[in-house]
């Protein structure tokens, strides 16, 4: 009896310190998480600030965007974008340019940047669905893009249409698309080549 008893608690032992083990890892991993979004979310802000403008400002955010989808992988990430664009909504200048404000979001370009969002859950709908393999990663970024570029394009033309008169599809895609087609795939394969790089220092899967 003793001897079972004795038995019990060493198994109780073992069992409690394994949970205190797994929460502390738990917490830690959390904890680097939440630091990872908040950084990224400041690098999207610090690239707004590299800018040229045109119709639709040129900017490197779409890198940083881009950067933390695949980095982070598509949920972390759309958080860190929800962040960002959060930032700029209560008047922080995150936004191209130092712009800040609502005004910004429904605006003219403004479903550019709520595109991202939904290429952020466009990328965790394909990382669910592909393997973690760098052909996968590109892909999804890939699809991510065009997303972006999909609904972007679509707001555009409402509020073109809204304040200055209906436009049509080509003209919206020469103007806000076509231009920006092989810088953006370049700044893509610039963020899928860093993400590879810091997952290495990191140790970040």
């Amino acid at each position: 009896m003793i001897l079972n008893h004795i038995f019990d608690i060493i198994i109780a032992e073992i069992v409690f310190n394994n949970l205190e083990e797994n929460m502390m890892r738990q917490t830690t991993n959390k904890t680097k998480d939440l630091v990872y979004i908040a950084l990224f979310a400041v690098m999207m802000a610090v690239c707004s600030y590299i800018s040229i403008p045109t119709a639709i400002p040129f900017t490197m955010q779409t890198f940083a965007v881009f950067f933390a989808l695949n980095f982070l992988g598509g949920k972390k990430g759309t958080l860190s974008v929800c962040i960002y664009l959060l930032l700029g909504i209560i008047g922080l200048p995150v936004y191209a340019n130092g712009t800040s404000g609502i005004g910004m979001i429904m605006g003219i370009t403004g479903g550019y940047m709520i595109g991202w969002i939904f290429s952020g859950l466009a990328m965790w709908i394909v990382e669910k669905l592909l393997c973690k393999k760098l052909w996968a990663q590109a892909v999804s970024m890939f699809i991510g893009l065009i997303v972006c570029y999909i609904i972007g394009t679509f707001w555009y033309m409402v509020v073109y249409a809204h304040d200055s008169g209906a436009i049509g599809l080509w003209t919206a895609l020469t103007w806000c698309v076509f231009p920006f087609v092989i810088p953006d795939i370049l700044k893509l394969g610039l963020a899928l080549w860093l993400s590879q790089r810091l997952r290495k220092i990191t140790k970040v899967v």
